[in-house]
């Protein structure tokens, strides 16, 4: 007999839901969650963000940013490393995962 699935929690619906998620998602460093619950407050219509809410979105995005900025410089250093070493084969994937970052990176969602 098959268990009943658990339902799924309720989506946040007012801005002090998302605030509280996206500061919980900051104390978790899940910046990619807070940037989302803090563009879900940016894009509501009916007052403009606070400076707290504005920083909120800064941190995420600054933390978001940087640790994609860090990824980059550790693949460009190994593929530095495959070039000299010659190695092609390793070189190809190290290429190949880059497109795909630069293609991932590119594709995101602006505020």
């Amino acid at each position: 007999m098959a268990e009943a699935a658990e339902p799924m929690p309720e989506e946040p619906h007012s801005r002090e839901d998302y605030i509280r998620l996206a500061k919980k998602a900051d104390e978790d460093e899940n910046y990619e969650e807070m940037v989302d619950r803090m563009k879900q407050v940016a894009c509501m219509q009916d007052v403009k963000m606070t400076v707290e809410e504005r920083s909120l979105l800064a941190v995420g995005y600054k933390n978001v940013v940087g640790t994609r900025r860090a990824s980059w410089r550790i693949i460009s250093t190994i593929e530095e490393k495959e070039e000299r070493r010659g190695d092609q084969e390793k070189l190809e994937m190290i290429r190949t995962y880059k497109n795909q970052e630069i293609g991932r990176a590119s594709c995101r969602e602006r505020v």
